[in-house]
């Protein structure tokens, strides 16, 4: 009985103290461990964090760039952005955009992925081929198609034996610019797919050859249920780099809106009013509208994709 009740009043002693020194050597390892994550999180509060709590009391003045004191003017900059038909328009452009890039980059993407993983000879050299353009700088993507797409000396009306003004007119020149983003981004996803494909167990692919499975079908119920994940990863990705398009929109059209503005996206509106009208209470109060629809965007992506994990559990 005696040894029975100081093993009872042992026992609990040891846990607690094994608590204790769990809990100690915790703190102990996130104090170690705060000095290597500080300075990230100092550039992180410095060019992140701040210049959005900035960017946020801007949108609440009549702040400009000539150095004029700001006046607090509350919603009224909101109020006109939403009445800006200027700014939907843009903001149309970019949806739009997204709407023709999205849906492409994907598609190609996979296809090229496919090819350069099932090629055999001169395997290195389709995949060296198919990501080189996304190594190249915006500007230079730009300057390369603006030179293609010129209507006297471009090499597309030479090959497709027409005589379009591709960057002139209204009707073409949004798709000239989804056209250099496909060839110059195209490479991003390609990685990602071919990555994807390399890591789908090959027993697969045999045992539904060994059960009658052809080509076709090795597709649609192995290939592109095994890479769900990746494409929901890569549409989301090119949904929110496609509507905030700007370089090569710019560049191509020499730093103008294009032809009746047809190109001007979201994010040159918004810098257009801060940079060239000097309204920069303006230009936050609508970048601080646009950063609103890119989370909205993001976060109704992770809510479709958790619902559909849970459905498929």
């Amino acid at each position: 009985m005696t040894t029975t009740s100081a093993e009872t009043v042992v026992r609990p002693a040891r846990a607690r103290s094994a608590a204790a020194t769990a809990t100690i050597r915790r703190r102990q390892g996130f104090q170690h461990g705060g000095w290597f994550v500080a300075p990230f999180l100092v550039l992180f509060g410095l060019f992140v964090i701040w210049p959005l709590l900035r960017g946020v009391w801007l949108s609440f003045t009549d702040a400009n760039i000539s150095g004029d004191a700001a006046r607090f003017v509350g919603l009224d900059n909101y109020r006109e952005a939403l009445d800006d038909p200027l700014m939907w328009d843009a903001l149309g452009h970019s949806a739009w955009f997204t709407l023709l890039v999205v849906p492409c980059i994907t598609v190609l993407a996979l296809l090229l992925a496919l090819l350069a993983h099932h090629i055999e000879r001169g395997k290195w050299l389709w995949r060296l081929c198919f990501f080189l353009p996304f190594l190249l700088p915006s500007t230079v993507a730009a300057n390369l198609w603006q030179w293609l797409f010129n209507p006297g000396t471009g090499m597309v009306n030479h090959v497709l034996g027409l005589d379009t003004a591709w960057l002139t007119d209204k009707s073409y020149a949004m798709l000239a610019v989804v056209v250099c983003t496909l060839w110059w981004t195209v490479g991003f996803s390609f990685l990602l797919y071919l990555a994807a494909l390399q890591g789908i167990p090959a027993h697969l692919y045999e045992a539904a050859e060994l059960d009658g499975a052809n080509a076709w079908h090795r597709m649609l119920h192995i290939t592109l249920p095994m890479l769900r994940n990746i494409t929901g990863l890569v549409v989301a990705l090119q949904i929110l780099a496609s509507l905030q398009v700007f370089d090569q929109a710019v560049v191509m059209q020499d730093f103008g809106p294009g032809p009746e503005d047809s190109t001007r996206t979201f994010v040159q509106y918004t810098l257009e009013q801060g940079f060239t009208s000097y309204r920069v209470g303006y230009a936050s109060a609508i970048s601080i509208i646009f950063f609103v629809l890119i989370a909205a965007v993001a976060l109704a992506r992770m809510w479709l994709l958790r619902n559909r994990e849970e459905g498929g559990r």
